[in-house]
């Protein structure tokens, strides 16, 4: 594509400029050899001239188009003292100018050029016989015309191609936010699947580590308690390695079709994560306060996560050898609170700072909850968490009173 600044417009456009030349020009020469006695014959000389010279200022139409349609339309008018019928053809390149005219320039250019150039040639062609008839003056009608059509294609022209324009940016938006909207959605399933990464590793090595401590422990003293650790260990890196799989065949999976290969975790799942927790070496109790209702998947997984990921930092920062899990029913909502009794700092001086936390309050955040974390006053630390919950009339579940079971 050329410069809009050079000098020499490029091959294909200098072959459709000569063609529309050309084209006036015969069309121009066309209209001369009808005269005004009702004689068909050659253009006189003259005529070639006028014919010639307004062709060839459509040549400037692009970057003059006010100067060109006033001389085309001026050329035009010469033509009547010729003896020429005033016709359409004769005025061929004001015509085209006009039309070029209001392709490129704004209404009130269009106007304030096209209707002075019509009135001049209304206004000089009665002149060219002193008996000017009706049929002449209809005949004037469709030559004065002529512009004004042209300029109408022209504002017609220059509308469609607004249009198209429009319609092509606004797919081009639409195109954009589509490409981030899809970026987004690999951004967040990206986090999603860290999210279960980190919870699944955490939770398995977390405990496998713990298993294999009590068994080096008593390998020696307690050759019992050695071989129920060790078998502990081998059923807990079992299930670690089948969640593994389970967990990256998602990544395996083509776009859309990824789907889990097993239900996730609930809180109905809860008293068969603190029996491993409790076999782990960590004496976890739970308790629950108010009427169960059932939990949407998402809300229900979060719960689940959040106390199995509490569970694992107690078991892998707090000094101590017990933790609380409570939950509360509430009309709204239900909270989930874990606490240890353990003191001190909950990441070891020799540990960076993890993710678990993060993670924990962006899936609270992402099913309209809350999750706030620290130490406690009297000594140890808290994670609790708000979660909603559905209209009590819709659910159908329900338990009578409150229930508390105790774990030792």
């Amino acid at each position: 594509m050329a410069n809009r600044g050079s000098p020499l417009p490029p091959p294909g456009r200098w072959r459709r400029e000569a063609a529309v030349v050309a084209a006036a020009f015969l069309i121009c020469l066309l209209g001369g050899v009808l005269h005004v006695d009702g004689t068909v014959a050659p253009p006189l000389p003259p005529a070639y001239l006028i014919a010639a010279v307004s062709s060839a200022m459509l040549l400037a139409r692009h970057r003059a188009p006010v100067a060109t349609t006033m001389a085309t339309a001026v050329c035009g008018v010469l033509v009547a003292p010729l003896g020429l019928l005033p016709n359409p053809l004769i005025v061929a390149p004001a015509v085209i100018s006009a039309y070029s005219l209001a392709v490129r320039r704004d209404r009130w250019v269009a106007v304030a050029v096209l209707v002075p150039s019509v009135v001049l040639l209304v206004a000089l062609l009665p002149f060219v016989e002193a008996d000017f008839s009706w049929e002449d003056a209809s005949r004037l009608v469709v030559v004065a015309a002529s512009p004004l059509v042209a300029a109408a294609f022209g504002r017609s022209t220059r509308h469609r191609r607004a249009y198209l324009a429009v319609v092509e940016e606004r797919a081009r938006r639409a195109e954009e936010s589509r490409d981030r909207q899809a970026r987004q959605k690999v951004a967040e399933e990206r986090v999603r699947i860290a999210r279960e990464l980190h919870d699944l590793v955490a939770h398995q090595i977390t405990l496998a580590n713990a298993q294999a401590t009590v068994a080096a422990h008593f390998f020696d003293s307690n050759p019992e308690q050695t071989r129920t650790s060790l078998a502990e260990l081998v059923r807990t890196t079992r299930n670690a390695l089948d969640e593994l799989r389970a967990t990256v065949g998602l990544l395996r999976q083509p776009d859309d079709a990824a789907e889990p290969t097993g239900p996730a975790p609930e809180l109905a799942q809860v008293p068969a994560l603190l029996e491993s927790f409790r076999r782990a070496g960590l004496a976890v109790s739970m308790h629950e306060d108010g009427t169960a209702r059932p939990l949407p998947p998402a809300v229900d997984l979060t719960a689940y996560r959040i106390i199995q990921e509490a569970l694992t930092n107690v078991t892998k920062h707090a000094p101590t050898g017990s933790a609380q899990v409570r939950l509360a029913w509430h009309r709204d909502h239900v909270a989930v609170t874990v606490t240890d009794d353990g003191g001190g700092s909950r990441t070891q001086p020799e540990r960076p700072p993890g993710y678990g936390l993060i993670g924990l309050r962006e899936r609270a955040t992402a099913v309209g909850g809350t999750l706030t974390a620290g130490a406690r006053a009297q000594g140890g630390f808290v994670v609790a968490a708000r979660l909603p919950l559905p209209a009590a009339e819709n659910t159908a579940r329900r338990t009578d009173g409150a229930t508390t079971s105790e774990g030792g």
